[in-house]
């Protein structure tokens, strides 16, 4: 399988193009996509999706969620499927993903990490369990990070909300107000190079339940990305997500 790499020269885009170079790997990163040219990669790289040459079998996008509409456009413009792994798009970045996934197999997820997928399930599963208790997610990230919250603690307050339908997520804590009890509060941490860590606490006036995710190598979510696209190969045109990739 071919691939094109879009954001080929970012931190994760290099852990993409390593992994996919492994001798066991079934992915082949055959060109890249990015406005600025790597000058150890011997691969083609074109500087914008317009200038792109060659066949792909499918599209991994680790660049920037603002080139969401030139990336599904090229797409769906040439029947590619399309892995998506950026994070913090806007509401209008998401509907032209959902639009995409109507012509060509889409993978979105905001963390390709099997480990968070079952963080999800699990987290869903106690908060409906438990229902009177109260849900907060801690994520910790690099200094580098631009979106807060992150996309996977968004993910598991997501998972959370389809148990708990009526609660609201609330960004951060300041002020004097009392916590509401349909809350479910993210916090977010941005500090040195941490690769990523995601905490969900569900307590009770009598117990808390502590899940906890670390990602200790950035290649984790390479790996995870190249198994998406794998995934891929053959699917009908629709939204997947690590959900579906989990229960294979």
């Amino acid at each position: 399988m071919n691939v094109l790499l879009c954001g080929i020269a970012g931190h994760m885009g290099r852990e993409v193009l390593a992994s996919s170079l492994d001798p066991s790997a079934r992915v082949t990163v055959a060109a890249g996509v990015d406005r600025a040219v790597p000058a150890d990669v011997t691969l083609p790289v074109f500087t914008s999706f317009d200038k792109v040459e060659g066949s792909f079998d499918c599209i991994i996008d680790f660049s920037h969620h603002s080139l969401t509409g030139e990336l599904t456009r090229f797409a769906v413009s040439h029947s590619i499927p399309l892995v998506v792994a950026t994070t913090g798009q806007t509401e209008e970045e998401r509907r032209m993903i959902g639009e995409a996934a109507l012509s060509v197999p889409v993978f979105f997820a905001a963390n390709f990490s099997i480990g968070v997928a079952l963080l999800c399930s699990l987290a869903k599963k106690t908060a409906a369990v438990l229902k009177d208790a109260e849900c907060e997610i801690v994520e910790i990230h690099h200094d580098r990070k631009l979106d807060a919250p992150s996309g996977t603690a968004l993910a598991v307050a997501e998972s959370i909300r389809e148990a708990r339908p009526e609660s609201v997520i609330v960004c951060g804590r300041s002020g004097h107000a009392q916590r509401g009890s349909d809350e479910i509060g993210i916090s977010s941490v941005r500090i040195g190079n941490v690769v990523g860590t995601h905490e969900v606490l569900i307590g009770t006036k009598y117990e808390t339940i502590t899940l906890k995710h670390e990602a200790h190598d950035r290649a984790l979510f390479a790996e995870g990305a190249l198994a998406a696209a794998e995934f891929l190969a053959g699917k009908a045109p629709g939204l997947y997500s690590m959900k579906d990739l989990v229960e294979l």
